[in-house]
């Protein structure tokens, strides 16, 4: 059985997600959260980072520096755009992330995870992920 994607996903989440695109940078959600809890695939709900792995590298996009836990993400050679990237995918459901740079010296592991924010959904520390999932796919004020 395949997912519907278009029929539970915003547009730009489904431009983000299944074909890949990329938010403008500044523009996406969740640049600036600084609250407590966890970043989700939003598309499948699968937990992908901690708040706590979190930070600001000045690249117009949310920032981490490791995954929640090894195996939630897929990493793929990307040579678009006349570049050679490493991008990251949701091992969920395949849904495209951003990609992973090894320029942030300034953290433990040294890598800047580049996200699209309209690819990720916060959940808040206490809050249960598939009400949080449920009630933003019933937001119909959604971008």
């Amino acid at each position: 059985m395949s997912t519907d994607w278009k029929s539970i996903l915003s547009p730009v989440e489904f431009a983000i997600l299944r074909e890949s695109a990329t938010e403008r940078p500044g523009t996406g959600r969740y640049l600036h959260n600084e609250a407590a809890g966890a970043y989700h695939c939003a598309g499948c709900g699968q937990k992908l980072y901690g708040a706590q792995h979190k930070f600001h590298s000045g690249c117009g996009w949310p920032s981490f520096f490791q995954e929640v836990e090894e195996g939630a993400l897929t990493t793929h050679r990307d040579i678009s755009h006349g570049m050679v990237r490493v991008e990251m995918r949701c091992s969920g459901c395949d849904g495209h992330l951003g990609h992973i740079f090894q320029d942030a010296p300034q953290t433990p592991t040294g890598t800047r995870h580049c996200v699209n924010g309209y690819a990720l959904l916060f959940v808040p520390e206490g809050e249960d992920v598939q009400e949080v999932l449920a009630r933003h796919r019933q937001d119909a004020t959604r971008p």
